[in-house]
C-alpha cells in the first residue's frame, strides 16, 4: 500500500476588489503566489474560446475585448496588487519582473500575415504596458526568474504547429519544446541547440529555480537541468505523466501522473544518468481528503504548490522522508 502525505495549508488568496473570479494562478521566483483576476462580467472576455462545427472547441488567442485585470502577488510580507485597466490577452499567466513589473503572457499566439500575436505584454507598477513580445503558440508554462528573464514550456501544438504557425506561416516559435528569453523579450535559449537529448514533444513538468530550468517532458519523460546553458538528462521510467517537478540537494521529487496518478508524489535521488526511486507517496489535504478535481500542481525549488481555487497548499520536499514504501 502507497503511503499518503498530506499537503500543508499555506493561506487563501483574496482578490484586490470583491466580486473578482479568478483567471489563473502561478508562482514567482521567491515562492510567492501570482493570482490574476478579473470581474465576473469580463471573465468570459478572458477566458473566451471558439466553436468550431461538429463542436470542438479552441481557445482564443486573444481576448474577446479587452477587460480590466488584476494581478495579485502573495508573499507572507502581504499582498501587492497591480491593476491592469485593459488586458487584450486571453488564456494569460502572470509572473513577477524585477522592479514591481508584472509580465503576462496568453497560452496562445496565432500567426497572421501581418504579424503574429504579441502574446507576451510587460506591466510596470502602475498596469501600464511597457513592451510587447511574441513568445508563440502552445505555453504549457512560463516563470520569471531574479534576473529578469523567462522560461516558457511549449506543449504539443506549441512544437509541431497550429493557429497559422508551420502552415501557412513559418516554424513554430517553440518548436524546441525549451525556450528562455533574456530580459529584453528576446529569445535567448533553446532546446534544440543542445546534442543528444531527447526532443521535446510536449514539456509536460518545468521548474525553474533562480536562473536554473528542469523539465519532465514526453516522449520518455526524461528529467533534464539546463544550467548556464548546458543540460544534464537523467533518464528513467519513474513517473511518466508527471505534471510537477521538486528540486532539492541531490534529490527530486515528480508530482501528478496521468488518469489515476493525479496525486502521485515519487522521490528520487539523482543518480549517475539515472533517477533513482526512495519513495512513492498519495498526496492528500491537509486532514487526509483527496485532492480535488482540477487542483493546479506548481513546482518551484524545493516546494510544490497546490492550488484548489483559490485554496494554496504547500509541500516541501525536504518534508518528504523519501522512505521506501
Amino acid at each position: 500500500m502507497i503511503e499518503e502525505h498530506g499537503v500543508e495549508a499555506q493561506g487563501r488568496l483574496v482578490p484586490a476588489e470583491d466580486g473578482d473570479v479568478l483567471v489563473s494562478v502561478s508562482v514567482g521566483p521567491a515562492g510567492e503566489a501570482v493570482a490574476l483576476w478579473t470581474a465576473t462580467t469580463d471573465h468570459g472576455a478572458l477566458t473566451s474560446v471558439t466553436t468550431s462545427p461538429g463542436w470542438a472547441t479552441f481557445p482564443d488567442a486573444r481576448a474577446a475585448r479587452p477587460a480590466g485585470a488584476r494581478v495579485t502577488v502573495h508573499t507572507p510580507d502581504g499582498t501587492r496588487v497591480v491593476r491592469i485597466p485593459s488586458m487584450p490577452l486571453a488564456h494569460a499567466t502572470a509572473q513577477p519582473l524585477p522592479d514591481g513589473r508584472i509580465l503576462v503572457v496568453a497560452a496562445r499566439c496565432r500567426w497572421r500575415p501581418d504579424g503574429p500575436d504579441h502574446n507576451a505584454i510587460v506591466y510596470d507598477p502602475t498596469g501600464a504596458p511597457v513592451s510587447r513580445h511574441v513568445f508563440g503558440d502552445g505555453i504549457e508554462h512560463v516563470y520569471t526568474t531574479p534576473s529578469g528573464g523567462a522560461w516558457a514550456g511549449y506543449f504539443d501544438e506549441g512544437v509541431y504547429g497550429n493557429y497559422g504557425w508551420a502552415g501557412p506561416g513559418p516554424s513554430p516559435v517553440g518548436d524546441c519544446g525549451l525556450i528562455r528569453f533574456g530580459p529584453d523579450g528576446a529569445l535567448d535559449w533553446r532546446f534544440d541547440e543542445l546534442d543528444d537529448l531527447p526532443f521535446i514533444d510536449d514539456c509536460y513538468a518545468l521548474n525553474v529555480t533562480g536562473e536554473t530550468a528542469w523539465a519532465c517532458y514526453y516522449s520518455g519523460f526524461p528529467l533534464v537541468r539546463v544550467q548556464d546553458g548546458r543540460a544534464t538528462v537523467w533518464r528513467n521510467d519513474l513517473a511518466h505523466g508527471a505534471r510537477a517537478l521538486l528540486v532539492g540537494d541531490g534529490r527530486v521529487a515528480l508530482a501528478g501522473g496521468y488518469r489515476g496518478d493525479r496525486d502521485r508524489l515519487v522521490v528520487a535521488e539523482l543518480g549517475d544518468g539515472v533517477l533513482h526511486e526512495t519513495g512513492r507517496y498519495r498526496l492528500t489535504l491537509p486532514g487526509g481528503d483527496p485532492l480535488p478535481d482540477g487542483a493546479r500542481l506548481v513546482g518551484r525549488g524545493p516546494d510544490l504548490h497546490v492550488f484548489a481555487g483559490p485554496d494554496w497548499y504547500r509541500l516541501r520536499i525536504d518534508a518528504v522522508s523519501g522512505a521506501r514504501t
